[in-house]
């Protein structure tokens, strides 16, 4: 067995490498603080002279999201990134690929908002992750990494999803977890698929045909409103079918906890940190992390919580998370948030506070 190669970097530069490595024919991207060193990276390491991967620097977001929308069209293993501000100029072509069925990966290392608001890490685009930012009945899959080896892990499996439901698929990170540095295995070089084997595999492909031989044409318009109705109805019950068999989660201590917090990402780091302080004070204290923020574990909420006295949401943002968790505790228990805005990352005693004055005491 190959020893595996272990390597310190950044969140997004392991971005970078996994894209390389797993195969992707295309990345399309804008710089903006705090994911800038996804593409610098990958203008670094020259992946097309090597695995003959496409890296272009697009005169904006919405060239980029529109560059993903041609390329995945065509069966390719496309994708971008940027933070807050530039994925909500992608969210028309998000929903357009949506539509179509057009499967793409999209990074967003989250920024402080509304606006331009601050390059300091936010969690505070999970409303426009998990509802859909775009127009329509739509959804989109989003992993939310807690860690770099998570970073370079989801980006093969985002391309996988999102091939595997012709969907498109976002890894939600934030700032921190962008930024910090910590020890990654790369995964393993994947090849890149060649056109014969796209049209054998993906012949909804705009390079393929459909069984008459003529070509593939791709579009989200349809002006008689009985197909429309159709096409939505599809789309519900492939969302229906995501819901059923991609849902991911991590426990951390639950078994004998009293109380739960529920986090992501970045706050996830840090509330496994208010655990370990609150035990040490005598208050058995688990965490429910969810890993796919769309689909979300709803039900594995509800059967957690069933005999615990209260959850507690830690977010970087003003309160999003909490809306979906109170919906699947359907007060059996009651649910409280806590977070930090601005760009100001909790500490963990300020969430061990939080967790004795709105639910302990």
């Amino acid at each position: 067995m190959a020893e595996q190669e272990v390597t310190l970097m950044k969140g997004n530069e392991a971005i970078a490498h996994a894209a390389i490595r797993c195969g992707a024919d295309g990345y399309f991207g804008y710089p903006i603080t705090p994911q800038s060193e996804v593409i610098e990276t990958l203008s670094l390491l020259k992946p097309w002279e090597t695995t003959g991967m496409v890296v272009v620097q697009a005169e904006s977001e919405l060239a980029s999201i529109n560059m993903v929308h041609g390329a995945a069209g065509a069966g390719k293993r496309a994708m971008t990134s940027s933070s807050s501000p530039g994925v909500a100029l992608m969210q028309e072509g998000i929903s357009f690929m949506a539509g179509s069925e057009i499967p793409g990966v999209f990074v967003n290392v989250q920024r402080g908002g509304p606006g331009l608001g601050t390059i300091q890490p936010s969690q505070s685009d999970y409303f426009q992750a998990t509802r859909g930012g775009g127009n329509g009945d739509y959804y989109v899959i989003v992993l939310a990494p807690a860690s770099v080896q998570e970073m370079a892990d989801f980006v093969d499996l985002a391309f996988e999803l999102a091939f595997k439901y012709r969907n498109p698929a976002m890894i939600l990170s934030d700032g921190v977890i962008g930024q910090m540095m910590e020890r990654v295995v790369l995964p393993p070089y994947k090849p890149r698929k060649t056109e014969d084997e796209i049209r054998r595999l993906y012949p909804w492909a705009t390079i393929g045909r459909t069984k008459d031989r003529q070509p593939n044409i791709m579009t989200t318009l349809e002006l008689k409103p009985e197909l429309m109705e159709a096409k939505n109805l599809h789309l519900q019950e492939k969302y229906r079918q995501i819901r059923e068999n991609e849902v991911r989660y991590e426990t951390v201590m639950c078994d004998d906890a009293d109380y739960i917090i529920v986090a992501f990402g970045s706050a996830a780091r840090v509330s496994e940190k208010a655990i370990e302080i609150a035990r040490e004070q005598g208050f058995k204290v688990g965490m429910l992390r969810p890993i796919t923020l769309w689909p979300f574990p709803t039900s594995q909420i509800k059967q957690l919580v069933h005999d615990k006295k209260g959850v507690l949401t830690v977010e970087i943002n003003a309160g999003q998370m909490v809306e979906d968790v109170r919906l699947a505790v359907n007060g059996e228990v009651p649910v409280e948030y806590f977070g930090r805005l601005g760009g100001i990352v909790p500490e963990p005693e300020e969430i061990v506070c939080a967790l004795r004055e709105k639910l302990i005491e």
